[in-house]
């Protein structure tokens, strides 16, 4: 509950902060048609063919930014584009969705179909990578970054051959990589930095900064666990109820006469908030301060995450219900819909943190296919590398990438069973295209692909609007210096209930001639993460609802949120959100990671084991000369996922491709006798 006002907030200063089209400022709400935002869209594709074009570098609203969704949402009103330009343009393969899955199958495609080949990529974003998007920001000559999406390759160690090999052949030397990001990773430990919990006035009755977050183990913030508790403004009975549930000896078999399947069976079908309520019995002023944990992995809170999950990864109350451990390999250590968690439990968590995220891996990829766009050959120099957007688009090049082109229709030329050639059509500056390819491979939303092929079956078309992509926020907020971090003695605060989860210092990893910022006097970006929510209803409306609170909200009402968050959080430590703040980005992704299934809204099944009847097998059946990729198809947040599903449909199209060949030269043959 904010006691500032706006200009103690500096809600006056001079910093971006309006909602961009692509890096032109303009109002919100601007319609499909009007004139503002086509002249926006032309002068950014006037740029966009110039060395000065440089997306990583805007601030603003970016994610999906204004210009890259209102295409996609006049097509699903019914909009037809039926007035086309022939660009006369013939590809043997145009991906649609230039994201990590999008690159990777365009990758695949170029590396196994022979010299000659040609690709095109069509993004609707200005940037490509999809999620796995860069933030750059810069302050009195000095050059942060942070990603903007994907955070980090999870697991890494734990992902396919087919994905560790693709990193490999791009240039990531896993065992170098992931050794300089763990040196990089413990860096603010190494100051004497903690976690905080902030505890925000709206939700617990007063502003309270503590250092330390209560977890398993003896003590927290120097204090043992009731000490820490005691510190806090939470109730005594929360006190009580939390120092209960993680103490080992307190906690009862809350299922007694139950088999350990059973146990599991019934923890499955019911939420970590009814567990603590009805079986733990907490006091109802517990729940706050566990709501937010699973948010960063599942995009809502504990009233739609399933106790199974929360029993296995660890969270509290569980220790007297005596239930067997999951096998480190069997086929339940991915319980969670593809989640990797369970593997990192038994391999210390082999993650790779990059500087700017897995938009390391998309800018690789791209120099992988368009070798001067990026100057370089290694990991290092790829990081301080500018990238030559001016050169991902070019006639002469097998590889090109078209920003700022939305596609509204894939069809094929003929009937899909025998036909030789699709057709896709795009719109680009508010006007119509449509080039010719052999073959298509789909790697956006899965949601927008019925819209984009009609022709697909009912069944088909029903399974791909089956999940609701999960809506999130990456923030990322310049400061000056980040002393009140030391002066407090942390390195980020999570905020229960708050408008954000909470806040980090950016990663301080080092690769090659990158430097992070490492002293407190020096500028830094700071992380914050947002996940919209409305608790009590079912996980999809969940996410519908927070998909239309992201698109509704003003990048003002952002950037006041902000302010103030982080003026009540670091405000003790000599931080002034008038006089600190430098830039915001607000990544904004209302369709962001992929729905994965779970025990409490989907079949057991689905979310435990992979049976063919699920949706996601169902909706990326190959269509004739279309393909789908994407990690919807694999219903799987993770960037494996994405690499593992353009792979499959890749392989499914050169299939195809060699068949048609075969055919031809046979048919030669017999001509010739």
């Amino acid at each position: 509950m904010s006691t500032f006002n706006d200009r103690d907030l500096g809600m006056s200063r001079d910093i971006t902060r309006r909602d961009f089209v692509n890096g032109v400022g303009i109002a919100v709400g601007s319609a499909l048609a009007a004139p503002t935002l086509l002249a926006a869209q032309h002068k950014l594709s006037s740029v966009a063919s110039t060395a000065q074009y440089y997306p990583p570098a805007r601030t603003g609203m970016r994610g999906s930014h204004e210009g890259s969704f209102e295409v996609a949402h006049a097509m699903r009103d019914g909009n037809a584009w039926t007035d086309a330009s022939n660009t006369r343009e013939h590809y043997d393969l145009v991906v649609i969705g230039g994201g990590l899955s999008g690159l990777s199958a365009a990758y695949f495609f170029l590396t196994s179909a022979g010299s000659g080949a040609r690709v095109l990529v069509i993004e609707n974003h200005d940037d490509f990578g999809g999620h796995a998007k860069r933030n750059e920001m810069s302050y009195q000559g000095r050059t942060l970054m942070l990603n903007g999406g994907t955070s980090y390759l999870e697991s890494v160690r734990q992902y396919s051959t087919v994905s560790r090999t693709l990193l490999a052949a791009i240039g990531i030397d896993l065992d170098s990589a992931i050794a300089t990001s763990k040196a990089g990773m413990g860096f603010y430990k190494s100051l004497g930095l903690e976690n905080a919990t902030f505890f925000a006035k709206e939700t617990f009755g007063e502003d309270k900064l503590v250092k330390g977050r209560v977890a398993r183990g003896g003590s927290v913030g120097g204090s043992k666990r009731t000490e820490w508790l005691a510190k806090t403004p939470l109730s005594i009975e929360a006190q009580r109820d939390i120092a209960r549930l993680y103490n080992d000896d307190a906690n009862l078999d809350y299922m007694p006469g139950l088999s350990d399947w059973h146990k599991k069976d019934r923890l499955a079908r019911i939420s970590y908030r009814d567990f603590l309520l009805d079986f733990a019995k907490v006091h109802a002023d517990v729940i706050p301060f566990f709501d937010d944990r699973p948010k960063g992995s599942f995009c809502v809170g504990i009233d739609g995450y399933p106790a199974l999950y929360a029993w296995a990864q660890g969270y509290p109350g569980f220790q007297g219900m005596t239930l067997e451990p999951l096998p480190k390999v069997g086929p339940l250590s991915h319980i969670g819909g593809g989640q990797h968690g369970r593997e990192s439990e038994w391999n210390s968590g082999d993650h790779l943190y990059l500087p700017d995220g897995n938009a390391t891996v998309a800018r690789l990829l791209v120099r992988a296919m368009i070798p001067d766009a990026l100057p370089g050959k290694t990991l290092e120099d790829s990081i301080t590398s500018r990238l030559r957007y001016d050169r991902i688009d070019r006639p002469d090049s097998d590889a090109r990438i078209r920003l700022n082109s939305t596609a509204v229709s894939v069809r094929h030329l003929g009937d899909p069973d025998v036909a030789r050639e699709v057709e896709v059509t795009y719109v680009r500056e508010g006007k119509a295209e449509k080039v010719r390819a052999d073959h298509c491979v789909m790697a956006c939303n899965n949601g927008v692909i019925p819209h984009l092929v009609p022709e697909l079956s009912g069944e088909q078309r029903s399974a791909l609007m089956y999940g609701v992509k999960m809506p999130l926020v990456y923030t990322s907020v310049l400061i000056r210096h980040w002393k009140a971090f030391t002066n407090l003695g942390i390195s980020g605060a999570q905020a229960p209930g708050m408008y954000h989860t909470g806040v980090r210092l950016g990663r301080s990893v080092q690769f090659g001639d990158y430097q992070p910022s490492r002293s407190p006097e020096d500028p830094m970006i700071l992380r914050m993460t947002r996940v919209p929510c409305s608790p009590g209803l079912p996980k999809k409306e969940q996410h519908r609802l927070g998909r239309a609170d992201l698109l509704a909200t003003s990048f003002g009402t952002f950037e006041r949120n902000i302010r103030d968050q982080l003026g009540r959080t670091l405000g003790d430590g000599g931080f002034d959100p008038a006089r600190d703040i430098e830039a915001i980005t607000v990544n904004r992704w209302p369709h962001g990671y992929s729905y994965s299934y779970d025990t409490l809204n989907d079949p057991i099944e689905w979310a435990l084991f992979t049976p063919d009847d699920r949706p996601c097998v169902i909706g990326r059946r190959r269509f004739g000369r279309i393909s789908i990729a994407n990690s919807d198809a694999a219903a799987s947040t993770h960037t494996d996922s994405a690499i593992d599903e353009a792979h499959r449909a890749t392989r499914e199209q050169l299939l195809i491709r060699s068949l048609a060949r075969r055919n031809r030269a046979n048919q030669e043959e017999l001509t010739t006798r």
